[in-house]
C-alpha cells in the first residue's frame, strides 16, 4: 500500500508519516519547506509541495492520502485562511483523485456561540464562525464530503511531542505564580492526544473503515482546572490557574483584537474570542461514530513526559 501525507513538515503530518512507517507502510511525504529531518518523517521519502501553488502535474500513484496540511493559526487574512485551507485542499483533492481522502479538519466547524456538549457529528458545519479559520476549514469540508469514499476527522486541540500550539499558549501565558485562565476551571473539554490521532488518521487510511466524519479525542472529556495543573506540574511551572469571569472575559478579547487590527498588528492578541471559546465552556465531542466505524480506541488525557515536550 502507498500512502501520500501533506504537511509533512508539521506537528501532525510528521507525526503520522512516522506512524505509517512504522508499520512498513510505502508513505510519500509532502511540506512547503524545502527539506525536513528524515528523522521527522520516520524515513519516508519527501518532496516540497506548496498547495498554494496549485495540484501536482506530475503527482504519484497512491491507494490513500491523509491531508494534514493547512493554517492552525487563529489571526490573519481571511483571504489567507481560505487560500490554504479551502484553496490547499482542493489542490490535493484533484492532484489524488482516485485516493481514499481522509482529510484532518478540527472541532473548530461546530458552532463557537453556544457550548458544544458531546456533540455529534452532524451538528457541524454552521453557518456563523467568530473567524476565517472556522469557516475556511468548515468550507474545506464540505469540499471534501463532496467526493464519495471520503474520511474527516474533527480532532480538538491536539497536543504532545511537537506541539506548537497548545502547550506554548498555556507557558507563555503564565505570569509569575498565576496562570491567567476564562470561565469556572470547572467546564468540561474533550482534548486529542496526536498519538490519538495519528491512530485515527491510521486506520482511515489503511484499514476499511467506511468513509465518513468523525470526531476524534481522547477517551474522555477533563476538566480544564485538572488538565491545566497537569500541564503546568509536568513541565515543572510553579504557578496555578486563576479564573477570570467568561462574560468579562470575551469584551476584553474582542477590544484586544480591535485594537491589534487598527495597529495592523501581525501577531494576535494573547486573548482572543476564539482562544477563550474554546476553553471557556464546555467542549466536548461524541467519538461513538470512530469507535464503531473506524476501531477506534483512544487512551485517556495524559500529560506524562510533557517535560520533554
Amino acid at each position: 500500500m502507498r500512502v501520500a501525507v501533506t504537511g509533512a513538515s508539521g506537528f501532525v503530518g510528521g507525526a503520522v508519516c512516522r506512524a505509517l512507517a512504522a508499520r512498513g507502510v510505502e508513505t510519500l511525504a509532502f511540506g512547503r519547506r524545502p527539506e525536513t529531518p528524515p528523522g521527522h518523517l520516520g524515513g519516508a521519502a519527501y518532496r516540497a509541495w506548496d498547495l498554494l501553488d496549485g495540484p501536482l502535474a506530475d503527482a504519484p500513484d497512491v491507494d490513500a492520502v491523509v491531508h494534514c496540511a493547512g493554517s492552525v493559526t487563529d489571526w490573519g487574512p481571511a483571504a489567507d485562511f481560505f487560500a490554504a485551507n479551502l484553496g490547499g485542499t482542493r489542490a490535493a483533492l484533484a492532484t489524488f483523485p482516485g485516493a481514499r481522502f481522509v482529510h484532518v479538519s478540527t472541532a473548530s466547524v461546530y458552532d463557537p456561540f453556544r457550548p458544544t456538549v458531546r456533540a455529534r457529528e452532524d451538528e457541524a458545519p454552521v453557518a456563523r464562525y467568530l473567524n476565517a479559520y472556522g469557516a475556511s476549514k468548515a468550507a474545506a469540508e464540505r469540499a471534501v464530503t463532496a467526493r464519495p469514499g471520503s474520511v474527516v476527522l474533527r480532532p480538538h486541540a491536539v497536543y504532545g511531542p511537537g506541539d506548537t500550539t497548545l502547550l506554548p499558549r498555556v507557558l507563555s501565558s503564565v505570569r509569575g505564580p498565576l496562570l491567567p485562565a476564562v470561565g469556572t476551571g470547572r467546564q468540561r473539554i474533550s482534548l486529542t492526544s496526536v498519538a490519538n490521532l495519528v491512530q485515527a488518521c491510521v486506520l482511515a487510511a489503511t484499514g476499511p473503515a467506511a468513509p465518513g466524519v468523525f470526531n476524534v479525542t481522547d477517551a474522555e472529556p477533563v476538566l480544564l482546572d485538572d488538565a491545566l495543573r497537569a500541564i503546568l506540574a509536568e513541565r515543572g511551572v510553579a504557578a496555578r490557574p486563576v479564573y477570570l469571569p467568561y462574560r468579562a472575559a470575551r469584551p476584553l478579547a474582542a477590544a484586544l483584537e480591535g485594537a491589534f487590527l487598527l495597529a495592523r498588528r501581525p501577531e494576535p492578541p494573547r486573548l482572543t474570542r476564539y482562544a477563550i471559546g474554546h476553553l471557556a465552556v464546555e467542549r466536548t465531542l461524541d467519538i461513538t461514530a470512530a469507535r464503531t466505524a473506524l476501531g477506534y480506541d483512544p487512551a485517556p488525557t495524559s500529560f506524562a513526559g510533557a517535560a520533554g515536550w
